[in-house]
Parts: C-alpha cells; structure tokens; sequence
C-alpha cells in the first residue's frame, strides 16, 4: 500500500448535504481518511494510490458538490537563499 495526501482549499463551508456526501466517499474503497481544517477552509485526503489515483480523488470530491477552489501543494516553500555579503 502506497498511502498519498491530496490537500484542498474550498471556497464555502460544506453544507449538510454535502458532509454527508463526503461521509460516503470515506466508503470508497481506497480512501483512507478526510480531514477537514475549518480554520483555513482545507479538506485532506488521504488514500491508497495502489488503489485509486488524483484524478478520481478529486473527481470523488467534486461530485459531493463541496466547492473546491484548488489544490494546494503539501511541500512547504522554502526561503529564498540570502546573499552572502562581498568580502
């Protein structure tokens, strides 16, 4: 099992009708768990790629109709290197 993360930013709080959609897609075959941060407005996904890819996570994710803004990168960005001062 290869387990992978997708993090996602929506635009709207989910609905009712919406959580409880997404409470489905945690009985797909694959998904392993979601992870919501209200705080940022994130969703993380967290699946088995030996089982399903990103593209049918996110198509998963849409169809329960939570208004997905993007895909935000797990990597942190690192700081731009500083100049050594001229000797």
């Amino acid at each position: 099992m290869t387990t992978v993360d997708i993090l996602y930013r929506y635009a709207t709080p989910p609905s009712e009708s919406v959580t409880l959609a997404l409470a489905g897609v945690r009985d797909v075959y694959g998904i392993r768990a979601l992870r919501f941060d209200s705080a940022v407005r994130t969703l993380r996904v967290e699946f088995d790629a030996t089982r399903l890819n990103a593209a049918t996570v996110t198509k998963l994710i849409r169809m329960t109709g939570l208004d997905v803004a993007e895909e935000l990168s797990l990597i942190p960005r690192q700081p731009e290197p500083v100049a050594a001062p001229a000797a």
